[in-house]
Order: C-alpha cells, then structure tokens, then sequence
C-alpha cells in the first residue's frame, strides 16, 4: 500500500522547470529516501506533498486522501520538517511547542503530556526553556523536529534534516527516525549525502533535473550495476579527448560494460567488469592502443556508483553544476539592474 502517490507533477518557477514529470510511491511503513543534488526537485516535490504549493499539473494522494481537493485533512495527518528551520527567537522552545499544540487542537493535557515525551525523547531538557534565539544548529534541528512529531503524525516529512549538523547531532536524529519506522510511521527523508540515505533508507529514488530517474532498494541499486566497480586513468592528468579514445577501447573489451567519463576527476573513466579474467585483457588491450596505465582500484558497487551510472556525473558534479547556473542567474539579475 502506498502512503505517498505522486503522479506526473509538473511545476515551473518562471522560466524554471523544477518538476518535469515526477512520479513517485512511497509504501506504508518505510524510510524512502529521496537522493539527489541541490536544484534536483526534492524540496519543491515535498512542499507540494505536503499542500504548501500547488503543481502545475499532476496528481497528489496521501494517506489515501486528495492532497490538490482536501489539504486540511492532509495537514493534519502528516508532520512536516523543513530544511529552513524558523522559530521565534523570543519565545522558548517549550513555548513554541504549545503554541504549535494548540494549533493543531490538541488538548491542553494531551499536549502537555506530548511535549514532556518528546523533551525526554529528543533529550531536550537541559534547554528547552531557554529562548530559541540561543539555540545551536543542532538544538534547532531538534525541536524542529519535535514540533513535526508533536500531532503524532502517520507521515513524517524531512527536508535536508541533518543538513550542517555536528555528528552527534546527526546520529541522535538518524536513532530517532529509525526508531519512528520500527513503530510503524511512514519517513520520507530527502537529502544529499550518500551515506545518509544508504544507512537509513529501506528504499530510495534519485532524482535529477525534476523527474524520478532511479528507485529500489540501495541493495537492489546496486546490484543492478553487476560486477565489480573499476576506476582507472591512463594519465594523472588527461583530458576529454583522450578519455574518449580510452572509453572507446574498453567498450569494445568482452566483459567490461557501463563506461562512464568522471569529469570531476581527472577525466578518469570508471567501468563494471564481470570475471577475474577481464582486467589482465584490459591492460592488454590499452597496451596495444598506446595508452600506459596509471592508475587502476576496483571495489564493489556503491550508490555514488549508482548515481554516477544513472546521471552520468557525480553528485558533486551535480551541486557543482546547480551552484554555477545560480551564480550565473544572481549575474544575470545584477546586470539587468
């Protein structure tokens, strides 16, 4: 059963296409985790999920409700933690707790109940009464989320929840959301690290220039790559060019496959072998074409690999490339001045 359904959801900024087609299903029950770079979609996907902006076109059901024609009754059954945190710098975080209670109608018993769970829980008491002005990031990222739980929701929605925390900060909230799985609440987290959403995750989409373009489970992501992950370089510092000619050769090797140009290191090329016995035919091969070998590691598939495979640039090519066009818009916007 799916908790989230999103289908063909278009949305454009202006001249921007932030979504270009984005579907999406996210069971009941899982930590679904949303991988991609800045400027991939993933927050503007989010907000429409959770009724904070309207799609251009497309479908949008959650928890088996209307999410375009009933956004109230979604309200109110899902939490949502978004990646600015902004809170009152006057008021203390117990304080904004109430308040965000009493918003949604809760008892006063109810609520105040809740709010001492989750002080405990999120371990918050040494702090909680003091003015939300003094909070570090990570006491911040905290009562955010207290805040997202505090209705008990059926779904939680995360944003880039541990974006610039410190690593206790982020291992508290990686132990918190795997605990609200084993309890049953549906996570949907979106992020950029890697890592993050491998050791998390259940199950995972990537998502680039505004569409789904890969999902499953990071076991089954990787698998579907096949053999062992090889990277290798004829030079320590070669060009385009070149890596054309090399990715040429080894795509005409028996047993190596899914060659890939790595820009973002040295014009390296990494490839899948299958067998023990391609690598001494590869080195044999580029031999005969006139290129030394400098380097060579193979290792097992990884989700960098996986992005990489299905975007053809690494994720840090990916923020790289969104940083430079919205550099170039902020140029663009100083000129017209």
């Amino acid at each position: 059963m799916s908790v989230i359904h999103l289908e063909e959801l278009e949305k454009s900024y202006g001249d921007v296409k932030a979504l270009s087609g984005l579907t999406l299903d996210v069971p009941s029950g899982s930590l679904f985790g949303l991988l991609g770079p800045n400027g991939a979609g993933k927050t503007t996907a989010l907000r429409i999920l959770c009724t904070l902006l309207e799609p251009d076109s497309g479908n949008v059901t959650v928890l088996g409700l209307d999410a375009l024609k009933d956004p109230c009754e979604v309200r109110k059954k899902l939490g949502y933690v978004a990646q600015e945190v902004a809170l009152d710098k006057i008021l203390s975080g117990r304080e904004l707790l109430q308040l965000q209670g009493d918003l949604y109608h809760l008892r006063s018993i109810e609520r105040n109940a809740r709010i001492a769970e989750l002080i405990e829980r999120l371990e918050m008491g040494s702090w909680i009464d003091r003015r939300c002005g003094t909070y570090s990031g990570g006491m911040r990222r905290r009562l955010d989320l207290a805040a997202g739980l505090l209705h008990q929701p059926q779904l939680l929605v995360l944003d880039e929840p541990t974006v610039g925390l410190d690593i206790e900060s982020r291992g508290k909230i990686w132990q918190i959301l795997r605990e609200l799985r084993s309890q049953g609440t549906t996570v949907l987290l979106s992020s950029h690290y890697l890592e993050e959403v491998e050791a998390l995750a259940d199950r995972m989409a990537i998502i680039d220039d505004g569409r789904v373009i890969a999902q499953g489970t990071p076991g089954q992501l990787k698998q579907n790559l096949g053999g062992d992950r090889v990277t290798i370089r004829v030079r320590e510092f070669s060009d385009e060019i070149e890596s054309e000619q090399v990715r040429r050769v080894l795509e005409s090797i028996e047993g190596v496959s899914q060659v890939v140009v790595n820009r973002s290191q040295g014009f390296s090329l990494n490839l899948v072998v299958e067998g023990e016995k391609v690598l001494p035919k590869l080195r044999e091969e580029l031999q005969k074409a006139q290129f030394e070998l400098f380097a060579l590691t193979q290792s097992r598939p990884s989700l960098d690999d996986v992005y990489l495979q299905v975007t053809g640039k690494t994720l840090m090519d990916a923020e790289l490339e969104t940083a430079g066009q919205r550099d170039t818009k902020l140029e663009r916007k100083k000129t017209m001045r």
